[in-house]
């Protein structure tokens, strides 16, 4: 007995009388980043030390990639450099982007050929040496509702977004090709381009601060991620790591909110615009990943480049198709107009962000519009068809064809002919 009570007081005192359990490390806080964002390698920025000067760098992030002064909390300027703020752990909290003198830019580091550095070009093959990427926008077949790209109106076939884009860019490729082109599709089924699927995001969904209660908006959430997201930060993979091209053309068919897809809702206008990244709205500039990405968009020019070429696209566009410019309300805070140009529209959405190129994002027509509305349902066709008592080319191929001489005047004009 006496032996049992000595080894219940030896277990006792060995238990309470045990150092206290070292306290936990404390690490420093995730920084912000988007739904599927990585935190960027800001060494990366390095390269762009002393290639802008500062009134260029302050011209473009407040003209053009900013709606606010809310950068001024992240981005710190003087005469000799900008200190960016990171979202890492000191030592590597800020990153230090050094100026160039008004005098002695250095060249801009950039894999894409601007139009300046585009050789002179044979005889009528003004796009020659220029690797254009077509990227049909959103996905469509059977995934088209999932996407809510798809409207059913009347007795016309349904109206798929993903299905249409496919259409145009397999019309285009072969003219830009025609005019000395190299070509490369971002996308040619109607397949996502991303291994992911929506119940393989379930558990993100749940985890996102903003996760809604009800199982079916749960499920809605994670489909959103997948087209929205995961989809393209696929197709970014592609274009950046595979195809490298020197422009993206992101097609797509604007539209006006319908309601119910079954009994859509109808407008009697259509409309134009191109854009352009920027305009980054506070909420995005907080986020370390977007907030690099803004800044390696400036820093790389790819701005001056986009408005370069869009200005001419937008011009024969709108001369061919006849669409008037679609404009932002004033006060929407994200989106800026570019060069007082009525259809450049500067926007920060994940594909004109992601492409480390040029990108030439199109908005024409409207699909659930009384004007173009018969023009898609009525499909691609060769020569003209009555529509609405009217003779009329094929949208896509109208489509098609303004895009393809806009940018072959654009090329023809702004770079020199070959011997």
């Amino acid at each position: 007995m006496l032996v049992l009570v000595l080894a219940v007081i030896v277990i006792y005192v060995q238990r309470h009388t045990r150092p206290p359990a070292p306290a936990p490390v404390k690490t420093p806080p995730s920084p912000s980043l988007s739904v599927l964002g990585e935190m960027p390698d800001w060494k990366r920025l390095a390269v762009f030390h002393e290639t802008i000067t500062r009134t260029d760098f302050e011209r473009l992030l407040t003209t053009i990639f900013t709606t606010s002064e809310a950068w001024r909390g992240f981005v710190t300027i003087d005469d000799t450099g900008a200190r960016i703020a990171t979202g890492l752990a000191a030592p590597d909290d800020v990153f230090h982007l050094r100026f160039a003198s008004e005098a002695a830019a250095m060249p801009t580091p950039r894999a894409w050929k601007t139009t300046a550095a585009l050789p002179p070009a044979p005889p009528g093959k003004p796009l020659d040496g220029l690797h254009i990427a077509i990227d049909p926008g959103h996905i469509g077949g059977d995934w088209a509702k999932i996407e809510e790209r798809w409207l059913q109106a009347g007795e016309g076939p349904p109206v798929r977004e993903g299905d249409m884009t496919l259409v145009v860019a397999n019309l285009l490729k072969p003219r830009l090709e025609a005019l000395g082109a190299r070509v490369s599709m971002v996308r040619e089924r109607t397949e996502p381009v991303t291994p992911l699927r929506p119940d393989s995001l379930m558990d993100l969904a749940a985890d996102a601060a903003d996760a809604p209660d009800s199982p079916e908006a749960l499920r809605r959430f994670a489909e959103r991620l997948f087209y929205r997201t995961a989809e393209i930060r696929a197709r970014a993979a592609v274009v950046n790591d595979t195809l490298k091209p020197d422009l993206v053309l992101c097609l797509h068919f604007n539209a006006d909110p319908w309601g119910d897809p079954n009994k859509p809702s109808l407008v009697d206008r259509s409309h134009l615009h191109l854009l352009l990244n920027g305009a980054y709205t506070d909420d995005e500039v907080a986020l370390a990943d977007q907030r690099f990405a803004m800044l390696d968009k400036l820093l790389r020019r790819t701005h001056e480049e986009e408005a370069f070429v869009g200005a001419t696209v937008a011009d024969v566009f709108a001369e061919k198709s006849g669409l008037p410019p679609f404009i932002y309300p004033a006060g929407g805070g994200n989106a800026r107009p570019v060069n007082n140009h009525p259809y450049l529209w500067a926007r920060n959405l994940l594909a004109n962000r992601l492409y480390d190129c040029p990108v030439i994002f199109m908005e024409p027509y409207v699909m659930n519009s009384t004007i173009d509305l018969p023009r898609l349902q009525a499909g691609d066709y060769e020569g003209l068809r009555e529509i609405n008592g009217v003779q009329r080319v094929s949208i896509f191929r109208e489509y098609a064809d303004a895009l393809s001489e806009g940018l072959q005047k654009h090329y023809t004009q702004h770079r020199r002919a070959g011997e």
